[in-house]
């Protein structure tokens, strides 16, 4: 390890101890704080923000997570104040109970003092992480990409300038260099950091996974699907394919495969219809294809390439299927275990689609669009878990804490 990366990771590890004496009105004293000088330094964030845009292709799937705007930077700063505004996770007796010998035993949420945090080209991300480490207690090291460093620099400036001014360290709030050698160190960085959190795309986090010597939770790759069941319903069915496919086709939670049910073919090119003035392109199998043939502008043959593809762009692909034993099968096999849904009247489809779908979050007549911490009430997320140890789907505050025993007696002692 060198010196230089020695020297940021004690100074994290140090300021982690620090920051677990702040009190909770500090902390979102310092998080309101820092969403004032946001938007007070939007011209300037903007500026750095358009020296990254210029050198990435607009077509890039990328592009509209790397793009922030004066509304993108407002609505980040008053996802700050909800955080501030949430109740601490710190400190919260999650069990206690008392032993026959008198001996009293808690079990209390902690912070889990320095977190890393990988991640590709949002710089949303770096006010995102900040305000919940902060808010659960710990430290974080935020490791940008190249696309984005002018960005999260500026935004880690104005970040640090709340920080000198409220007496905080600096510290608490690190932008690692953009390289991949301090990927490396980051991530061998044993007894320095306690946990690594990465979110991009499934080749970031299969790295991350693959090469970590510190504790990893897997984050953000979504290859999502939605079911058109044989009883659903076509007006709900259509709104919910266009909106999980068309708000927002850069972000993990967007649909990427539709499966239908073959005697509901004759209403795909209405199930779709929507999605045509956005210019998505929808990669059909044979039966599919044949439906929409002159039906729908944008279709092409699949490929089994297609099938478990994440987009992350303005293309979907169809399956038809015969039923939903099918369904459950296909998504058994190409799900990313993030985000599925099934559009159905039927009680006992939708029952059975949400018992056997292995994914973190699992909706009936609900699009995925919806999997998102904001959404489910928690403020801001630092990611959506889709691993199934300590967390599991949009990690809130309390998902980013850990917790001890704290036991006391009265003199007892162990016998046996």
């Amino acid at each position: 390890m060198s010196e230089e990366i020695k020297n940021i990771l004690e100074k994290a590890r140090e300021a982690s101890r620090m920051v677990n004496l702040l009190s909770a009105e500090k902390i979102n004293q310092v998080l309101c704080r820092i969403a004032d000088a946001a938007v007070e330094n939007t011209d300037k964030i903007l500026k750095a923000n358009a020296e990254d845009l210029a050198r990435m292709d607009k077509n890039d799937p990328k592009y509209d997570r790397l793009l922030l705007t004066r509304e993108r930077i407002a609505a980040i700063s008053e996802d700050m104040r909800k955080v501030a505004g949430l109740p601490s996770p710190l400190g919260k007796v999650l069990a206690e109970w008392t032993q026959p010998n008198g001996m009293k035993i808690s079990k209390v949420s902690v912070p889990f003092g320095v977190v890393g945090v990988i991640y590709e080209a949002r710089p949303n991300v770096t006010f995102d992480v900040l305000s919940l480490c902060l808010k659960s207690g710990s430290a974080v090291i935020m490791k940008g990409g190249t696309d984005a460093y002018n960005s999260n620099t500026a935004i880690t400036d104005v970040i640090h300038s709340v920080l000198r001014e409220e007496g905080v360290s600096e510290a608490v709030a690190t932008l690692f260099p953009p390289s991949h050698e301090a990927t490396a160190e980051l991530l061998n960085a044993v007894g320095y950091v306690d946990l690594i959190i990465p979110r991009g795309g499934r080749g970031l986090i299969n790295f991350v996974r693959d090469n970590s010597r510190v504790p990893v939770i897997e984050t953000g790759a979504g290859i999502c699907h939605a079911y058109f069941h044989s009883s659903g319903d076509l007006t709900k069915g259509a709104a919910i394919v266009n909106n999980a496919k068309t708000r927002r086709v850069s972000v993990c939670n967007a649909l990427d495969c539709l499966l239908i049910d073959r005697d509901r073919l004759a209403d795909l090119p209405a199930l779709v219809a929507p999605m045509a003035e956005k210019n998505v392109i929808i990669y059909a199998d044979e039966d599919a294809f044949n439906a929409l043939h002159g039906n729908y502008p944008h279709v092409e043959h699949a490929t089994e390439d297609n099938w478990g593809t994440e987009y992350m762009d303005y293309k979907m692909s169809v399956k038809t299927v015969a039923g939903i034993d099918e369904a459950l099968a296909h998504i058994a096999t190409h799900s990313s275990k993030h985000s599925e849904c099934i559009v159905a009247e039927c009680a006992d489809a939708q029952a059975r689609f949400s018992k056997e779908v292995d994914a973190a979050c699992v909706y009936a007549n609900v699009p995925t669009s919806f999997t998102d911490g904001g959404q489910f009430g928690f403020g801001a997320e630092i990611g959506i878990s889709t691993q199934k140890l300590h967390a599991r789907g949009p990690m809130g505050l309390p998902e980013i804490t850990t917790y001890k025993y704290i036991i006391t007696g009265d003199g007892q002692i162990r016998n046996s």
